[in-house]
């Protein structure tokens, strides 16, 4: 009897990057591409509305980062398996991975066949981390100095407010934030003042900073 194929969901920004991560997966008789997903928010949506078995999510996203996205999908379904996928094997976003739960983190320069072997590993139940991660990770454990959850207020924000955080830390405006997300100038400086207060943090500076450590916006 043959094997059911495994079900990918797709999450990335860039609709050609989508394209070329569906066809690598679909050209795969293990696996099936079932949804796609252009941003973090209708990631979320989408995990919870299609049957997949494996999410690969792209960390850079236009509204909630991926990292936030997988955050949220796990607070859901805590069994949910997520391979993350960035442009940089950076500590901080590595670490924030694996402290939320994600299986496998797979570097854009190196897709391809590691791509195809993370979604293998993780529907199997097992982990994958590119090789130059792998050593990050394995070095990490050896020091001692792997992921620990920040003893800060982030988990009492709303999905609205992290997403107000992010768009901060990426250098917008209230206004343009208030566009992008299409609300009021007013409900943007309210979740602006609710943020500062939550994570007791007093300028903007402070909160771009926090942001860029807690590996929530991808740095050059």
């Amino acid at each position: 009897m043959n094997q059911p194929k495994i079900r990918v969901l797709l999450v990335d920004d860039h609709t050609l990057v989508r394209q070329g991560f569906r066809s690598l997966i679909d050209n795969d008789p293990r696996m099936v591409v079932v949804g796609e997903a252009g941003t973090g928010l209708e990631g979320v949506k989408q995990a919870a509305a299609v049957r997949s078995d494996v999410v690969v999510m792209d960390i850079a996203m236009p509204d909630i980062g991926g990292l936030e996205a997988a955050a949220e999908i796990l607070k859901r379904d805590p069994d949910a398996r997520i391979v993350i996928l960035s442009m940089h094997a950076n500590p901080a976003y590595v670490r924030k991975a694996i402290d939320i739960g994600a299986r496998g983190y797979v570097l854009k320069d190196a897709l391809g066949a590691e791509l195809v072997q993370a979604i293998l590993a993780v529907a199997r139940g097992d982990a994958f981390f590119s090789p130059s991660v792998s050593r990050f990770v394995l070095q990490s454990l050896k020091d001692g100095t792997g992921p620990e959850a920040a003893p800060d207020g982030y988990d009492r924000l709303t999905l609205r407010e992290k997403e107000v955080l992010q768009l901060i830390a990426r250098g917008k405006s209230n206004k343009e934030i208030a566009t992008l997300l299409d609300i009021s100038v007013n409900t943007v400086a309210v979740h602006r003042a609710h943020l500062m207060e939550t994570l007791g943090l007093h300028r903007t500076a402070e909160l771009v900073l926090y942001a860029v450590r807690r590996g929530l916006v991808e740095t050059p």
